[in-house]
């Protein structure tokens, strides 16, 4: 039997996302991390385990948003998902840390909305405050700085820093971190 999130078309969905806005909102600050994360499951969000979410963590069509498993995500971060979001493994995102995935073709003359998939893969810090903007790959272990607007994907073991953001150095490869709730990560 088909389940009702595969029956629901992009229209019905979008219209639909504006009665659960506000319900996901007002989840988001949950005293239980246990309610945020059963919050975005029943919109549809596809989550694994142990993931940490910070009270205040504003998703956008969470029907289309994949997070891997060890994953940590600070307050008042904003992940949108309305081109797909797909988040690995052992990521960390930092406070205010903004990943878009649709904008506006400021060219056009009806100023149409665009979407495009962002895919952040394992262990990628996204530091304080950062920005990765729509058609972006973080590639595996890379760490964004504090303030910089990624405007191109970025190759695995990175270190990315400005606006936009340019590879400024290179990451340890060896990386075997394991973040979220487990006893002895924090």
């Amino acid at each position: 039997m088909m389940t009702s999130r595969l029956l629901i078309g992009d229209g019905a969905k979008a219209k639909l996302s504006l009665g659960i806005r506000p319900w996901l909102r007002l989840l988001s600050y949950a005293p239980l991390e246990s309610l945020r994360l059963l919050g975005l499951r029943l919109a549809g969000a596809r989550l694994g385990v142990d993931i940490v979410l910070a009270p205040g963590v504003q998703v956008l069509s969470p029907w289309r948003l994949e997070i891997g498993s060890h994953t940590n995500i600070a307050r008042r971060a904003c992940l949108d998902s309305r081109g797909t979001l797909t988040i690995g493994d052992n990521v960390n995102i930092s406070e205010e840390v903004a990943v878009w995935t649709a904008e506006h073709d400021i060219q056009d003359p009806n100023f149409p909305m665009t979407r495009d998939a962002v895919v952040i893969e394992d262990h990628v810090w996204l530091c304080f405050r950062s920005i990765v903007m729509p058609g972006v790959r973080i590639g595996e272990g890379s760490v964004i700085a504090s303030g910089a607007v990624v405007t191109k994907s970025i190759p695995p073991f990175s270190v990315a820093a400005g606006v936009p953001a340019k590879v400024i150095g290179r990451r340890n490869s060896s990386l075997t971190y394991r973040l979220g709730n487990s006893p002895g990560t924090r």
